[in-house]
């Protein structure tokens, strides 16, 4: 089989994990996004014969569009453009989960972080995010009016989300499938207090009842195969789904790369 990474860090360490437990057999190519193609970011056409599967682990424009074309051309990505494009976008993201029923955390749209300023007797404390998910976006919580205004000084014409700050532990239950199995761990919050800390292993019989099952739905609704999902407890076990990320690191989970590469040989194989 010839598989495909569509990514500029082939040395990811999930991804060489499982180029080294694919390469005995298979042939497995890079290509980074950002230098492949025509340089046309809109059509970015790589010629020559098509791979047996991609894995789309990028959500650049130029990313999103070499995947797509791949797709026109009638090749298997994972995840589809579609699906990585859908989970940058925190508005259609929270819209998707609210019509699936999902427990996703109320989200509001602010045309920009300027505007929401100027709103009066907000509830604080709030989560505001960039509506565009990416590297460096704006991810913080914010208690009061004046830390709001600092914030324009930077972000002002930033189009935001808003979400109601839910008193929990300050720990993220980091969730991640791929094909259906789950891994888990723990992490501290970056809206906690002192910021990100470690990251814990966490067993996933640990998790309260009926939360696998729940990742597992976010992957149907979503159309993904390999993705995460951060939860808290919002209470005695009850879900919060706070962001939903396509092709995440999933760094330091045993069988993952056993996992990763056992699904784009399942891909690459269907007819």
């Amino acid at each position: 089989m010839r598989i495909c990474l569509i990514t500029p860090r082939p040395d990811h360490p999930v991804l060489a994990a499982t180029t080294a437990l694919l390469t005995p057999r298979h042939r497995i190519e890079s290509m980074d996004p950002e230098t492949e193609g025509d340089g046309a970011p809109g059509d970015p056409a790589v010629p020559g014969p098509l791979a047996d599967v991609y894995l789309l682990k990028a959500r650049t424009p130029r990313a999103l569009a070499l995947a797509r074309s791949f797709e026109e051309r009638g090749a298997p990505v994972l995840n589809s453009a579609a699906a990585t494009e859908l989970c940058q976008d925190r508005t259609a993201m929270a819209g998707l989960a609210r019509r699936a029923g999902l427990p996703f955390a109320a989200t509001r749209t602010v045309a920009s972080l300027a505007e929401l300023a100027d709103e009066r007797d907000l509830p604080y404390p709030l989560v505001v995010k960039s509506r565009h998910s990416r590297r460096h976006d704006l991810v913080t919580r914010v208690d009061n009016v004046a830390q709001l205004r600092a914030l324009c000084s930077r972000w002002a014409r930033e189009p935001v989300v808003v979400q109601e700050f839910i008193a929990n532990s300050g720990w993220d239950h980091k969730l991640w499938a791929i094909d259906g199995r789950i891994f888990a761990a723990l992490r501290r919050s970056e809206l906690a207090e002192g910021g990100r800390g470690p990251t814990l292993p966490l067993e996933l019989g640990d998790l309260p009842h009926g939360w696998q099952d729940l990742v597992r739905t976010v992957g149907s609704v979503y159309a993904l195969d390999v993705y995460g999902v951060d939860v808290i407890d919002a209470g005695d076990g009850t879900p919060l789904i706070v962001d939903i990320n396509a092709f995440p690191g999933i760094r330091g989970q045993r069988g993952a790369p056993e996992a990763l590469a056992a699904l784009a040989l399942r891909v690459a194989r269907r007819p």
